[in-house]
């Protein structure tokens, strides 16, 4: 398992460090191919809880919320929101299909919201100044939290951390992800950032949180549906969505802690 994980792992991690390093559309164009991958399994676990998503809309909205991330200052992610908002009321309203319009309705957009809007903030962090070190705050800061709760926890985990969530997780584990997290954010904000080193701190520990948080938020989707993981895209690491869930909230913490707490404009 741990040597399947590695080779996804090795094949992954190029691939996104050369894009990541591109930026531009090329990095856009990265973002939104899991960004549908990722909403295409969120869809297929909600059918197993009744709702219907419309798949070919929410998917559609899901890669122009990232794409619409490359013309932040014009605004255009939350007209394409709003707009898709409508149109779905409108179909709906135009069926009468009153039955089943609002759990369908509710999870195509929550879909797009949660995996495309939460995603697009990788395209943001990219286009800011120093753009290369921001996702690498966000991205390695996760990677290495995710890395070491998993070995701490299969190693010396004992005591459970939200186990009607997710059973396997750890306090332990946990523990060790959030440290060995906040460590690495804190380096990297410091050294190539150049950011001061409580503010370091803070950034580190808020982006390993995050993760942590990621993680278990879509455990809580996974538990609900029944399912081990959002699919088998990825060898040893289950679906897309399995891949990005730690990084969903990173990404904003970290863009927003850039604008707010360091003045990056």
């Amino acid at each position: 398992m741990l040597s399947t994980r590695i080779l996804s792992a090795a094949v992954l991690i190029p691939l996104i460090a050369v894009t990541a390093w591109l930026g531009g559309w090329w990095f856009a164009g990265l973002v939104a191919l899991f960004a549908a991958l990722a909403v295409t399994e969120f869809y297929q676990l909600t059918r197993r809880l009744d709702p219907q998503p419309s798949a070919v809309i929410g998917t559609s909205l899901t890669v122009a919320l990232v794409f619409a991330a490359r013309f932040a200052s014009s605004r255009v992610a939350p007209a394409l929101f709003v707009i898709t908002l409508g149109l779905l009321m409108v179909k709906y309203v135009v069926r009468q299909d009153y039955e089943r319009f609002l759990g369908d309705w509710a999870a195509t957009l929550a879909g797009s919201a949660y995996v495309g809007g939460m995603l697009s903030f990788y395209v943001l962090l990219r286009d800011l100044p120093q753009g290369l070190a921001w996702v690498a705050a966000a991205v390695v800061t996760t990677w290495v939290g995710d890395t070491a709760a998993y070995l701490v926890g299969t190693s010396l985990g004992r005591r459970p951390f939200f186990p009607r969530v997710s059973p396997r997780k750890t306090l332990e584990g946990a523990i060790g992800g959030i440290a060995a997290g906040t460590a690495t954010g804190a380096a990297i904000a410091i050294y190539f950032l150049h950011v001061a080193w409580l503010p370091a701190v803070a950034l580190g520990l808020l982006t390993a949180l995050a993760g942590t948080f990621g993680d278990l938020a879509e455990s809580l989707l996974k538990r609900q549906a029944g399912v081990k993981d959002s699919g088998n895209l990825i060898p040893g690491h289950g679906g897309a969505l399995d891949r990005v869930d730690s990084l969903l909230f990173a990404a904003v913490v970290v863009y927003y802690f850039a604008i707010w707490a360091v003045g990056v404009h």
